[in-house]
């Protein structure tokens, strides 16, 4: 059975998220469903350096606490490649002359529409343009070989879900899963 949107109304908006109620119909009757729905899609990127460590961006969650995670942000509308190359350099520092994409996910998506580009950035060079790293949140930036990192994963050190899916999408592209 196919869901149908009987009405739908705005509870909240910003310039981030939308979030509306829609009163349903759906496989097990009449409800009403919350969705969330990002403004824009995200971007998520895996930077591999020549020894095959990930960088890692580590920060404080107003929602979840201290996270672990690979850095990412907002496209604000952008092309999603340019803004994966944009939070690569405001979080890290760190500029990419080698990128592949690595695919499309959705976030949390029994409640939100908010779909997620995951990149692959190699050839890293340090640059001194991590400036906004503060403003960001973020109190440090590590580098941990991909191993070690999957490792993090299973001990739920990161717990992120979206560095968790774009671990996975680089670990297969990388044939480290087979």
């Amino acid at each position: 059975m196919a869901w149908t949107t009987r009405s739908t109304r705005t509870v909240y908006e910003n310039r981030w998220i939308h979030v509306r109620e829609d009163e349903v119909t759906g496989p097990h009757g009449d409800g009403i469903y919350g969705v969330v729905r990002m403004q824009h899609p995200a971007v998520f990127v895996v930077a591999l350096d020549e020894r095959e460590r990930v960088c890692f961006v580590e920060l404080e969650r107003y929602t979840t606490g201290r996270s672990l995670e690979v850095p990412a942000g907002g496209s604000d509308g952008e092309d999603p490649l340019h803004a994966a190359k944009r939070e690569l350099l405001e979080e890290t520092g760190v500029t990419a002359s080698d990128w592949s994409s690595l695919g499309r996910m959705n976030a949390l998506n029994g409640i939100a529409d908010a779909p997620e580009y995951v990149f692959l950035a190699r050839g890293l060079t340090m640059t001194d343009a991590a400036a906004s790293q503060r403003e960001e949140g973020i109190d440090a930036v590590r580098w941990i070989p991909f191993a070690e990192a999957l490792e993090l994963v299973a001990s739920g050190e990161v717990s992120d879900g979206e560095t968790i899916g774009a671990l996975a999408l680089a670990g297969i592209r990388l044939g480290r899963f087979r």
